[in-house]
């Protein structure tokens, strides 16, 4: 069976500087600066907001995390599923028919670990034990893999996509018989380099991060999941960074959303020698981007939280304030083409007569406000500053 192979004679790992990584290029320090900026107004508005107004949006960027970070491996998780096992995990009510799935609870337990405990060493005893709560069946799909331990297969571990008889090799891993000892020096670069040993030369949380997902990427020491426990090592990293467990950033999410540029990334890093700096760069951009996109959530719950909190005198029945909620939900220009009495009763199972007595008293109580007449009339959600909010 012919494989489109990748090159082999400029793999990462057998530059005569591996692994020596280094991400000194003036582009590099210029975007560490802008992402510590978004970092720190982020910290600024948490800090501004409090906890306990966060503290929603900070779970939902958990199972968002969970949800992506299996995503970009083409798993599809079910978001109630990890939502219960969140909330399990911080200690809070869970609702007894939510889904439970042993899967689900073993990836967010790595994710628990990698940021509740950063203070603990990265050892392979903890990755193996990562490993193994991802894999609580010992299978991958339908087949059974070496879990807890380091990959011993003789054959190259390739990196490779396409159909059967038709695949691209886009990157070859070292030997199995070299991991143990890639994996020994990776992890003890990792230890000396956190930021409470104080390393010289200094190196930046965020940029270490990034190599550290690089450097174990390249080594691929298992004979799956190098993935999820390579992310599940950035969070550590982070959180290293923080001082804190706190999860702020949800940057699966972002890496899902940017998930071919990710790769590519990757790969080129992966086919070059030991100067990193275009994956640090692009990492450290990405980076920045999770923390817009976690001042963005917590913006969008404050939104809500001050409306209903204008509100908290009007009298709504059940289907009133299940309608209410999914606008506020859908966001700014989420739900489009307004809602109308046909959209309203969808929702709620309610006649239309009953949904046009329902949007009227919502308009009269200021919740709602329309736009157009007859057939075109719409109803929307009366948030100050959305876009559709501008009646002018």
């Amino acid at each position: 069976m012919a494989h489109t192979a990748a090159p082999s004679s400029n793999l990462i790992w057998q530059s005569p500087d591996w692994p020596n990584l280094t991400a000194a290029a003036p582009e590099v320090t210029a975007a560490l600066l802008q992402a510590r900026q978004s970092q720190g107004e982020l910290m600024g508005q948490c800090a501004a907001v409090g906890l306990d107004a966060t503290a929603p949006t900070l779970r939902e960027l958990w199972v968002q995390e969970a949800v992506a970070t299996a995503a970009i491996e083409g798993e599809q998780l079910n978001p109630d599923s990890v939502r219960s096992s969140v909330l399990r995990h911080m200690g809070l009510d869970v609702d007894a028919s939510a889904p439970v799935s042993r899967q689900v609870d073993g990836l967010v337990d790595v994710m628990e670990d990698a940021t509740q405990h950063f203070g603990k060493a990265l050892s392979k005893a903890r990755l193996c034990r990562w490993h193994v709560a991802l894999f609580p069946m010992g299978v991958s799909g339908l087949q059974r893999i070496r879990v807890g331990q380091y990959r011993n297969h003789a054959d190259p571990m390739q990196i490779v996509s396409g159909r059967p008889g038709r695949e691209v090799v886009h990157y070859i891993a070292p030997p199995s018989a070299q991991v143990d000892a890639q994996m020994r020096a990776f992890l003890d670069w990792f230890e000396h380099t956190r930021p409470d040993r104080k390393a010289r030369p200094p190196l930046d949380g965020i940029a270490r991060a990034a190599m550290a997902h690089l450097w174990f990427e390249s080594i691929h020491p298992f004979e799956d999941g190098n993935g999820r426990v390579g992310r599940a090592i950035i969070d550590l990293a982070l959180a290293q960074d923080a001082a804190a467990p706190q999860r702020l950033v949800s940057l699966s999410h972002q890496l899902l959303a940017e998930r071919k540029g990710y790769y590519e990334a990757l790969q080129n890093a992966q086919h070059g020698g030991t100067d990193v700096s275009g994956w640090v760069l692009w990492f450290v951009q990405q980076y920045r981007h999770a923390c817009e996109h976690t001042g963005s959530l917590i913006q969008i719950a404050l939104e809500k939280s001050r409306f209903w909190s204008q509100h908290a005198a009007v009298v709504l029945n059940a289907r009133q304030r299940k309608v209410v909620q999914r606008l506020l939900d859908d966001g700014d220009g989420g739900f489009l083409g307004g809602l109308n009495a046909e959209k309203y009763t969808k929702m709620t199972g309610a006649s239309k007569a009953t949904a046009t007595r329902d949007m009227a008293h919502l308009v009269n109580e200021g919740l709602l406000f329309t736009r157009g007449q007859g057939k075109a009339l719409r109803y929307f959600v009366n948030v100050p500053g959305w876009a559709h909010a501008d009646r002018g």
